[in-house]
């Protein structure tokens, strides 16, 4: 279950989204749909939530998202180039205007000297634009990870609206 600050900042969103007109599209893999959860538990949020994609394992982000598989042998799948692939990638398989997109480490396995267990990365992209994308490492077990994920993920998206309203 999400935290207090993570209800509010999907309300916040919330806001943001629905004075702009934009609609949202999410890729999500260390998290699980986590994002998606989150935002749809603000009512109203199918005015502006179009989609959310959950691609947890490689097939799913080629086949859902078109993720080339070059990018995941060459990067793997926790890279920038895979986060802005399934941002690009969710795009284009929906009818929104921005996306984001979320893949890591969440742990307790699976990290190495190179990506450790809390590398999680990020993109943000509107249609037909640059966008925006972050490497953090994150501290705490998998679900504290996954949680600060999201929360990054909801303060990129507001940021961007907010850029956008001015």
């Amino acid at each position: 279950m999400m935290s207090e600050v993570a209800t509010r900042q999907a309300e916040q969103l919330a806001e943001l989204f629905l004075k702009s007109s934009i609609r949202l599209t999410t890729a999500e893999s260390c998290t699980g749909g986590g994002l998606a959860e989150t935002i749809t538990r603000i009512p109203g949020s199918s005015a502006w939530f179009e989609r959310g994609f959950v691609t947890y394992s490689n097939e799913s982000k080629q086949e859902m998202l078109g993720v080339p598989i070059e990018t995941l042998e060459e990067f793997g799948a926790v890279s920038i180039e895979t986060a802005i692939a399934m941002a690009k990638g969710a795009l284009d398989n929906s009818r929104a205007d921005i996306s984001v997109s979320i893949t890591g480490v969440a742990g307790p396995d699976g990290g190495t000297e190179e990506k450790p267990v809390g590398t999680v990365c990020f993109a943000w992209f509107k249609r037909d634009e640059i966008g925006k994308t972050a490497k953090i490492c994150f501290k705490g077990d998998r679900l504290k990870i996954r949680e600060q994920a999201c929360l990054l993920a909801m303060e990129g998206l507001v940021d961007l609206l907010q850029k956008e309203s001015e």
